[in-house]
């Protein structure tokens, strides 16, 4: 039988229908009537964030941890255009997200009514698509489309746009229709462009492959370089497979961190800006890269004109419009990460390299941080990951701590490291971190921030005690936000304008929130508060007082090769 819905239940229904479990949101007039239906919808969980963007960033972790997509709500204009950030970051690191927000009533727009903003228009180039609904009657296709563009080929965010009077139309509700949205559909949401860019081979999928294992059996010095397209084909013993065959040496991206195990005798690290200095001199002297998901963005490769002058490059990547776009490429492959490197494992012959990993092991020097006093970044993460033995997720935000923890934390398990990696969303970690707990709910989750970072998004530790969700918070305060005062003390003559930042109480902070607050001086005090807070039914905030000056070393300097690096304070480095 038919019955009467309202535009507002219809998307309630439609969510339920996709299988959505959680959304994260904040009301507001324009979104009120999706609200109104919300609670006759018991199967979706509704967390209420203290600021939109946080909704974004929850929804962005809620999909890079479980793998579905992540629903963020918002009402028109500023509740909208504050999920902006989010929705970059989403679109940046290819995560599957769809937003969905109210609009003024379809009579009213292009008025300059109340609250009223063009979102659709302020999104276009951070979302793979997006809708305004102005027919009920397509609003649960627009649903499903939207939930299956978010994750379909390369994934990434969307949007959709609901105007009031849309949401209050009532309809004879018979479910999903094929009504005409996929009309709708952007030709371009499979993936963001379809042109054969130059580099891509030319030729079928197997000539490519077959091209690709032609290069590995030649090369003397090969590399595997893994990045997050790895993670999302879940391609982790493919991947593995390939490098134990071959016995080629591989570096993992910043976002390609846990794809491949740390402990592994063939993983190298990190390359790039803040990469270590054996494995950037690895890249640069390379005969053969193999590039499997991964974007060659300049944090990687420094300055491209001198990026790994001997290597042949494979790229591997779902995104055509990715390869040959930074660096020239050899062999060009578009396809899904997991399926592509299958076929080069059963293509290639097995061999070894063992003289290249040995002359690479001799690239390696004693680290060059050092800090006064020993509460030490690596000491801090030797603490957090013995507490959880281990097993959890870290979600870092951006600064010194996230270059600190990507070469520093030891992750054995895939998909356990979430930044913010394109974008660079500082308040990031947090609320991203209160997704990955909804999506991994029987596992320890830690958000790690600096003072600036953490202090973007800090009153989303009211949203963890009204929701119940555990999560574990690290601040590493120095005074200062980090990495622009460090780039001032190298490239700036040291003038450490407005970097200087106060911070609160973090203690009574916490205590104001009703949480356990931890502060931590010295390194002997590690162990007892860092498993303590650990233990926590419930969230908890540890905040550890490190160098206020300490720096994260190796840096390429902007515009230099990687050839290049910065490895000591800039005085000591010139003899002064």
């Amino acid at each position: 039988m038919s019955e009467m819905l309202s535009g507002a239940a219809i998307l309630c229904r439609a969510l339920v229908d996709a299988g959505v479990e959680v959304i994260f949101g904040y009301p507001g007039g324009a979104i009120m009537p999706f609200y109104h239906a919300l609670p006759d919808h018991p199967r979706l969980r509704h967390i209420l964030v203290r600021h939109e963007q946080a909704a974004a960033h929850a929804a962005d972790g809620y999909a890079r941890a479980s793998g579905r997509v992540g629903v963020c709500v918002a009402t028109s204009g500023p509740g909208a255009t504050n999920l902006v950030t989010g929705l970059a970051a989403a679109y940046m690191d290819s995560s599957p997200v769809v937003a969905i927000t109210g609009q003024v009533s379809r009579p009213m727009i292009g008025r300059d009514a109340f609250q009223e903003t063009d979102i659709v228009g302020i999104t276009l180039p951070i979302t793979k698509q997006n809708y305004l609904v102005e027919d009920v009657t397509d609003l649960a296709d627009i649903v499903a489309e939207a939930m299956a563009i978010a994750v379909d080929g390369r994934p990434g965010p969307v949007l959709i746009d609901v105007p009031k009077d849309v949401q209050n139309q009532k309809i004879e509700w018979r479910g999903a229709q094929a009504s005409g949205a996929a009309s709708h559909r952007d030709p371009r949401a499979g993936a963001r462009g379809q042109s054969l860019t130059p580099g891509a081979s030319p030729g079928s999928l197997e000539d490519g492959v077959r091209a690709a294992a032609r290069l590995i059996a030649g090369a003397e010095r090969p590399l595997l370089m893994v990045g997050h397209g790895v993670i999302l084909s879940e391609a982790y013993a493919e991947v593995r497979t390939l490098a134990e065959k071959t016995g080629i040496p591989v570096i993992t991206t910043l976002l390609g961190i846990s794809a491949f195990p740390d402990g592994h005798p063939l993983h190298l690290g990190m390359p790039g800006m803040h990469g270590e200095v054996h494995v950037n001199r690895a890249i640069q002297n390379a005969d053969v890269i193999v590039g499997i998901g991964l974007r060659f963005d300049d944090r990687v490769t420094g300055n491209t004109a001198s990026f790994a002058p001997q290597a042949r490059i494979v790229h591997i990547d779902l995104d055509r419009a990715e390869i040959g776009k930074n660096v020239p490429v050899a062999v060009g492959i578009v396809g899904d990460a997991r399926d592509i490197t299958r076929r080069l494992v059963a293509a290639v012959e097995p061999r070894r390299c063992e003289r290249w990993v040995e002359h690479i092991r001799g690239f390696v020097r004693t680290r060059t941080e050092s800090y006064r006093g020993d509460l030490s970044p690596e000491a801090i993460l030797a603490s957090i990951y013995e507490a959880s033995h281990g097993d959890c997720t870290i979600v870092t935000d951006v600064g010194q701590h996230q270059m600190w923890v990507a070469k520093l934390y030891p992750y054995q398990r895939p998909n356990t490291h979430i930044t913010s990696g394109g974008l660079g969303a500082m308040g990031f970690a947090v609320p991203a971190a209160m997704g990955v707990h909804l999506a991994r709910p029987a596992g320890t989750v830690w958000a790690i921030s600096g003072d600036g970072g953490f202090q973007m998004n800090m009153a989303e530790m009211a949203t963890m005690v009204q929701e119940g969700l555990p999560v574990k918070m690290a601040v590493f305060n120095n005074g200062y936000l980090g990495m622009v005062r460090q780039w001032q003390q190298f490239f700036h003559e040291k003038r450490y304008s407005c970097t200087p930042i106060w911070s609160p109480d973090y203690v009574k902070l916490a205590e104001a929130y009703s949480i356990p607050g931890y502060r931590v001086k010295e390194a002997s005090e590690l162990a007892d508060v860092v498993g303590r807070a650990n233990a926590e039914p419930g969230p908890a905030l540890v905040e550890f007082l490190i160098e206020q000056e300490a720096n994260v070393y190796p840096m390429i300097p902007p515009g230099g090769s990687l050839s290049e690096p910065i490895e000591a304070e800039p005085a000591a480095a010139a003899g002064d």
